[in-house]
């Protein structure tokens, strides 16, 4: 089993009612979860998809500027808790001196997961969230290490990949990609 996307902290979240992963409030009801999945089948495994939306996160839920790669708006709209539409904001290029926390990010989520009972995670790197806005040269007009090339592209990805690597065995992690 893999979960749906996991929002990984409070600047991810982008999407009404979406599951996360970066409270002890949300540790605690994803070993609810995860021990009816063990408990099923001991043989069964679960594994938690990690999800930072990026430039289709929003204020409405946070009160946070949503970050990407570059400051490009994506097309379309969220909706909001009330069920509202409004168009997606246009996001701030994250610095790259905040790259780090990022990556930061997403290794404490993958902590937090491990705690809950996941028996590995995949990384969400595709569909036009954050990372994927890395990796796409339509959202990713950067001049530093993480723009440009394909391999200052894939940079913080692969970044991302070693930081989860710290928590689970490689043979653990998977990355969705589009």
């Amino acid at each position: 089993v893999i979960s749906e996307g996991t929002i990984i902290s409070k600047g991810g979240m982008g999407w009404a009612g979406a599951a996360a992963i970066y409270t002890p409030e949300h540790v605690e009801g994803w070993k609810k979860v995860n021990q009816q999945v063990h408990d099923q089948d001991a043989q069964n495994i679960i594994y938690c998809q990690l999800w930072h939306m990026g430039r289709t996160t929003s204020s409405c839920f946070h009160d946070l500027q949503p970050v990407s790669a570059s400051d490009i708006a994506a097309t379309g709209q969220v909706t909001d808790y009330d069920l509202s539409k409004k168009p997606y904001e246009v996001p701030r290029a994250l610095e790259t001196s905040e790259v780090a926390g990022v990556v930061e990010e997403y290794r404490a989520a993958a902590a937090n997961c491990k705690e809950a009972g996941f028996d590995g995670v995949e990384i969400h790197a595709a569909n036009g969230y954050l990372l994927d806005q890395f990796l796409q040269t339509c959202s990713n007009k950067r001049t530093d290490d993480y723009g440009g090339s394909l391999e200052n592209r894939f940079r913080m990805l692969k970044e991302v990949v070693e930081a989860v690597k710290t928590v689970f065995p490689v043979a653990r992690i998977g990355v969705r990609l589009s």
